[in-house]
């Protein structure tokens, strides 16, 4: 985690959890030659509203307006995480057991670094994933220092 968002975690997290949302993840990234700073959030069950991002976009700029904690000029976005939710803390891969994702890892298992599946088990060691190769279903673990990124994904082939 850089330290803008660092510092904007900080920032954005009273006002989620007073509103009883969830903070997913924050972006501050160059897109050509302006910077973005987007925040997503979610509700516990999913399925946030324009309203709820509206609210936690006007709060947040206060603050950011008021403690300017970020030298470029930047656009501030405040989304859905969308379909394809990125999987970054415990909850979240608790909350997709049985859900199709897509994992990517550090390093080759089974001779690949990205499989696509469904989320069999996960626990404190990894997750086992259920993935189709051609025309095989198998099971795979990957270990939880092994997963360079996850994400709720959609699986097309049903």
């Amino acid at each position: 985690m850089s330290k803008v968002t660092s510092v904007i975690e900080e920032l954005v997290t009273p006002i989620v959890e007073e509103l009883n949302l969830e903070l997913v993840e924050i972006e501050f990234l160059k897109e050509g030659r302006n910077w973005f700073l987007r925040v997503y959030i979610d509700t516990p069950e999913g399925g946030i509203d324009i309203e709820q991002c509206a609210l936690v976009s006007e709060r947040l700029s206060e603050i950011l307006d008021e403690k300017d904690p970020i030298e470029q000029n930047y656009y501030l976005e405040v989304s859905s995480p969308g379909a394809e939710r990125p999987l970054k803390k415990e909850s979240d891969f608790e909350k997709s057991v049985g859900k199709f994702i897509y994992v990517k890892s550090y390093e080759p298992i089974k001779d690949m670094k990205e499989f696509q599946g469904y989320l069999r088990s996960y626990t404190e060691e990894g997750l086992e994933l259920e993935v189709r190769i051609k025309t095989r279903k198998l099971t795979v673990f990957i270990e939880k220092e092994k997963i360079a990124k996850a994400r709720l994904a959609i699986d097309f082939s049903s």
